[in-house]
């Protein structure tokens, strides 16, 4: 009970920031972090260090597997050149240039200590990066690119944490074992995320009962990054793969439990994101204490040196990886859609805002190695890693909408025309179906009336006549605001007939979800 206070004052900051910040135009991750950092200084709140593991063990896995069923699999193979660049290529550029950086600055640690640096933060953080785009209209490859990047380079970077501290416990580097390892601990992901996908898509099809399919959808992240941690492989990867193949056969869910599960996991996964955010701010000024950051200059300027590295190196590299595949191979060309907008480009070179999982990482660094001694370098990483977050997180998130307007970016017509190309071929194959049916039985006229709605529609979509297009949405205005009328008179009477008595509380509710299901699905 010693950290109810804890979970009240956190409850209460990510209410009041999700609120204030729209109206106060500060990204939300940003107002998270400095309201955690508030909760950190309120009186009777518990300050015993948070566990790390609570970040890499519990909130991850949820997160990446919403993320990978937010991402579009025929965008990430479209794209999959470029995300490979900055998930892989990037992390790896980065990891050598803050590693060089940090020696430099800080000479007397040593070099897998410094490595080690640029490794925890080398990937962008998943929940800070997704906060941001599910906030911007921006082009659909940019937001597949950054998307598909921050699920992947969490695994390559958090890999490259893990060979960098076996090398510092137990003194021994091998370039060859290396490797070998890193192929072993990414492969047997791969392997982990496709067994625990394929079953839990087996599960969905099989099992009916909404409850039990949203237990199932919470137990598979954490099965797979269970299973992973256990045989020492990438528990990132394994939970990504395993989203990727769930969310593939999800049209084997009921409908109406897999409305219910998307409903629930986007308010879990607001929840796990602002508690994410809320820890960068609650553990900051912990570690400046623990760290005496701003009582050691040298810190202060090794921190700020490594958050210029990070932030460089992502540019430096973006630029040229960005065109020069493209320039000399006209097959990835045609593939990719051309040559990507030089502004494009930039706004992927800016998004590169770390978070809680590389302090998390950093945090998670053994504070002794096996003789006892004390780690090498440990309150360094942990000093740098915070000064890098904040940088990127006030500077980068701070920055990114007024960026992507001078830039003059938006949301291009790819989606729009695919979406809108989509619909016109549901409403024309519901239609063809409805005179089907009606041609082998007799239909009701509410039948009819629901063709005339799916007309309408479609009409409004496809007719080239701006007349019959404007007539076709006049009407189905009209039906969507009887409609509405109707279920708020309905909604009314329910009201009135429990305060009366008529009904008890449990048929109430019922009824005004049954009302709210007709409302959400529309006129019909």
């Amino acid at each position: 009970m010693d950290q109810l206070p804890l979970v009240i004052a956190l409850l209460g900051a990510l209410s009041a920031a999700s609120l204030l910040a729209p109206r106060l135009r500060v990204p939300q991750p940003v107002l998270l972090a400095l309201a955690g950092a508030g909760v950190s200084m309120v009186p009777g709140v518990p300050d015993e260090p948070l566990d790390p593991a609570l970040i890499l063990a519990f909130f991850l896995p949820p997160l990446l597997y919403a993320d990978a069923f937010q991402t579009s699999w025929s965008d990430f193979k479209r794209w999959l050149r470029p995300i490979v660049m900055l998930a892989v290529g990037l992390v790896a550029f980065t990891v050598l240039v803050v590693g060089l950086v940090a020696r430099w600055m800080l000479p007397e640690l040593p070099w897998a200590a410094c490595f080690l640096l640029g490794a925890i933060v080398s990937p962008t953080d998943t929940v800070a990066v997704q906060a941001v785009l599910s906030r911007l209209r921006i082009p659909r490859r940019i937001t597949a690119i950054l998307g598909g990047e921050s699920l992947v380079n969490d695994a390559t970077g958090l890999v490259g944490v893990q060979l960098c501290v076996t090398v510092l416990m137990f003194g021994a580097f091998d370039a060859g074992r290396v490797a070998l390892d890193f192929a072993t601990v990414a492969g047997g992901g791969l392997v982990v995320g496709v067994a625990v996908g394929v079953l839990f898509a087996a599960f969905n099809r099989v099992v009916k009962e909404r409850t039990v399919l949203l237990v199932l959808s919470l137990l598979a992240p954490y099965l797979a990054m269970h299973i992973s941690n256990a045989l020492g492989l990438s528990g990132v990867l394994a939970v990504v793969v395993a989203g990727f193949l769930v969310a593939w056969r999800i049209h084997t869910v009921p409908p109406d439990a897999r409305i219910e599960l998307f409903t629930t996991w986007d308010m879990l996964v607001f929840v796990l994101n602002g508690m994410c955010f809320l820890y960068v701010g609650l553990e900051a000024p912990k570690v400046l204490f623990e760290s005496r950051l701003f009582e050691v200059e040298e810190l202060v300027v090794a921190g700020l040196g490594v958050s210029a590295a990070v932030v460089l190196s992502r540019i430096v590299w973006t630029f040229p990886g960005a065109y020069l595949p493209l320039f000399f191979s006209p097959a990835l060309r045609r593939r990719e859609g051309g040559y990507p907008p030089p502004r494009n480009v930039a706004l992927v070179s800016w998004c590169g805002v770390r978070g809680a999982v590389s302090l998390a990482a950093a945090l998670s660094v053994p504070m002794e190695l096996p003789d006892g001694s004390p780690f090498p370098g440990r309150t360094a990483i942990v000093a740098c890693t915070l000064v890098v977050i904040l940088v990127t997180l006030i500077a980068q998130g701070v920055s990114l909408s007024p960026l992507i307007r001078a830039l003059g970016l938006r949301e291009d017509a790819d989606g729009a025309a695919e979406i809108r190309a989509a619909r016109e071929q549901l409403l024309a194959a519901g239609i063809a179906r409805l005179d089907a049916f009606c041609s082998e039985r007799s239909c009701p006229i509410s039948v009819h009336h629901f063709r005339e709605a799916m007309a309408d529609e479609l009409s409004s979509l496809r007719e080239l006549d701006e007349q019959t297009r404007t007539l076709a949405r006049t009407r189905q205005a009209v039906s969507d605001a009887v409609h509405n009328e109707v279920l708020a008179a309905q909604s009314a009477e329910l009201l009135r007939l429990r305060d009366a008595g008529s009904i008890n509380d449990q048929t109430y509710l019922g009824l005004l979800l049954d009302l709210d299901r007709r409302r959400a699905a529309g006129p019909s």
